[in-house]
């Protein structure tokens, strides 16, 4: 219809108008009491390619990003299809650890979003990666935190993650044995996030937290690297599936066989990011669904 006609028909008929608007409204109510009476948590494994990036959304909206893969604008990219285009902030962001394909994404981020809180480890890096990413945490001023064992984030609705790791100050750690282990708790529903940690501090983490640990998503550490993911570990989270966020043919050879060969050995599936893409899943608080 012309401008011309449709203004012309709004003259014609304006309590007709009325009535189309109302309905409209009726069905934009009906469909945000349809969404809050079906809440649902939202965690996104985002294809980053070579690195880690995910993103949590409370039932509520509130968001938490944990990591920002490497400095190609992949995570940027991947964001601006999972979050919604009016979307301009997010509520916390989780430095696992210092490393580029961990953290290499957040100066970008931090230019297009505005952002509430940033935990990170007590941990640095001498590269310019780390210092870009530093210096836009500061530009943005938001609330700064150290991460450690204890620390708790209320996302809202329920949704809670608690912080399972470090257990203490590292300035002098290697970077992946001082990353930043978070349990997701939504009801009966779990996820856990591990960073680039070592056998050596999974297998602290599952004797101090034995059965605490179980979660039905896990995402396996450091890109499926056999310098991670102890049979202990698996053992003690008893996953239902494991999510592992690589880049396709990349050159450190992730995910190594012999970590596959374990997963398949006990019966543990798993997804990719390099065949699957972003994989996404929703919990309603009782079961986990893959989205």
């Amino acid at each position: 219809m012309a401008q011309g006609s449709f203004l012309f028909w709004v003259r014609r008929h304006p309590f007709l108008l009325i009535i189309l608007l109302l309905v409209l409204l009726d069905i934009v109510l009906i469909c945000g009491l349809f969404v809050r009476e079906h809440p649902v948590l939202r965690v996104s494994f985002l294809d980053v390619g070579q690195g880690d990036a995910v993103l949590i959304e409370a039932p509520n909206g509130n968001q938490l990003l944990y990591d920002a893969g490497p400095p190609s604008g992949a995570a940027l990219r991947a964001l601006s299809r999972e979050m919604s285009f009016l979307d301009r902030s997010i509520d916390v962001v989780v430095l696992s650890h210092p490393d580029a394909d961990h953290i290499g994404g957040f100066p970008e981020i931090f230019k297009r979003y505005r952002v509430g809180a940033v935990i990170e480890p007590h941990v640095s890096s001498a590269t310019g990666v780390y210092d870009a990413t530093e210096k836009a945490i500061e530009n943005e001023r938001s609330a700064h935190f150290v991460a450690k064992r204890g620390m708790q984030i209320e996302l809202g609705d329920g949704v809670v993650l608690d912080i399972l790791y470090p257990d203490a100050d590292l300035p002098g750690a290697d970077t992946n044995s001082a990353s930043v282990v978070m349990l997701l708790h939504y009801g009966a529903t779990a996820f856990l996030l591990s960073g680039d940690l070592p056998q050596k501090e999974e297998e602290q983490i599952a004797r101090a937290f034995g059965e605490r640990l179980h979660a039905q998503v896990l995402k396996l550490g450091h890109h499926g690297s056999r310098t991670s993911t102890s049979p202990y570990w698996l053992a003690a989270i008893d996953p239902e599936t494991v999510i592992i966020s690589a880049g396709l043919n990349n050159r450190y050879g992730h995910p190594h066989k012999e970590v596959l060969e374990l997963l398949e050995k006990i019966s543990i599936p798993y997804l990719t990011t390099f065949k699957e893409g972003t994989v996404s899943y929703e919990s309603d608080g009782e079961t986990v669904s893959r989205d």
